[in-house]
């Protein structure tokens, strides 16, 4: 049977038996109304709008992965904590000192003596449960690592948050290593105070509200310097190198540059604690 409008009605491409006048407005088609798709101007077939929706982007819902540095970090802590328990000399072992020669022992001991093991290894002692503030220590900052630190980890991503969380702790022991070389240190907290100063800088840029992290900060900083046994140096120097790495990630978007300054910060950390080595080892027969 022929399709010519001259002799008969029109009838559907896709449905010869369906008397139609409507046309495709892309391919120019007879279509009846079971084929019909509304389109910006009339109608269209469903090859075409099958064939124009091959083209389209479709949005894709982006969900934040999940913090598994900030966890795989608490659970490295607990894990030293429960070596702590079990072997206290531990913390002797692997805290961080920059040069000290405890009365009666043979020789010095500290980074100074070549144990450049302890500015990382100390992040991960916290005060045994016999000593100190005992079990407050190391709960506390694994609750603030968990608070601040789950939050910061999608922000930055997992290697940026790594490498501050790492060097503000890094440059806590540096700090303390410049100014109280004799002071023994364990703790995250230089890391962490790293973190709340990366907060600072993010809550600023983003314009979220900055009353919880000042607060915190204060209460924090408070703390530092009106109670005993605390390390300041560690905590300011974390503070400092976190909230200027951070400053970096925050307002230059090339990663080429937050690798570089991540590699300064790095040198620049290691290299005053060697020069500082030199100057503690240099009058020691």
């Amino acid at each position: 049977m022929s399709n010519d409008p001259a002799t008969e009605a029109p009838t559907c491409y896709r449905h010869p038996g369906q008397e139609t006048h409507v046309r495709c407005t892309r391919c120019d088609r007879y279509i009846c109304p079971d084929c019909m798709r509304d389109a910006a101007v009339g109608h269209q077939c469903v090859e075409c709008v099958a064939e124009g929706n091959r083209g389209v982007r479709r949005a894709r819902t982006v969900r934040p992965g999940r913090p598994v540095v900030t966890y795989t970090l608490i659970g490295l802590c607990l894990l030293a904590y429960a070596v702590e328990v079990v072997w206290p000399r531990v913390v002797d072992e692997f805290a961080m000192v920059g040069w000290v020669w405890p009365e009666g022992a043979p020789k010095p001991l500290g980074v100074a003596e070549g144990e450049w093991w302890r500015p990382v290894t100390s992040m991960f002692l916290h005060q045994p449960p016999d000593e100190g503030f005992g079990p407050a220590h190391i709960l506390f900052n694994m609750w603030a690592l968990w608070a601040v630190g789950s939050q910061l980890e999608v922000i930055l991503g997992r290697w940026r948050f790594l490498a501050l969380y790492m060097l503000a702790g890094l440059g806590g022991s540096t700090l303390l290593c410049l100014v109280s070389p004799a002071t023994a240190a364990i703790g995250a907290s230089g890391a962490i105070f790293g973190l709340f100063g990366a907060f600072f800088v993010y809550s600023r840029k983003l314009g979220a509200p900055m009353g919880p992290i000042v607060f915190l900060l204060v209460l924090n900083l408070m703390i530092t310097f009106g109670a005993d046994g605390i390390s300041w140096q560690a905590h300011i120097g974390g503070l400092v190198v976190g909230g200027l790495l951070a400053a970096v990630f925050a307002h230059v978007r090339r990663p080429a540059v937050h690798v570089a300054a991540s590699a300064l910060t790095l040198v620049l950390l290691v290299g005053l604690m060697a020069v500082k080595a030199q100057e503690l080892t240099s009058g020691v027969a």
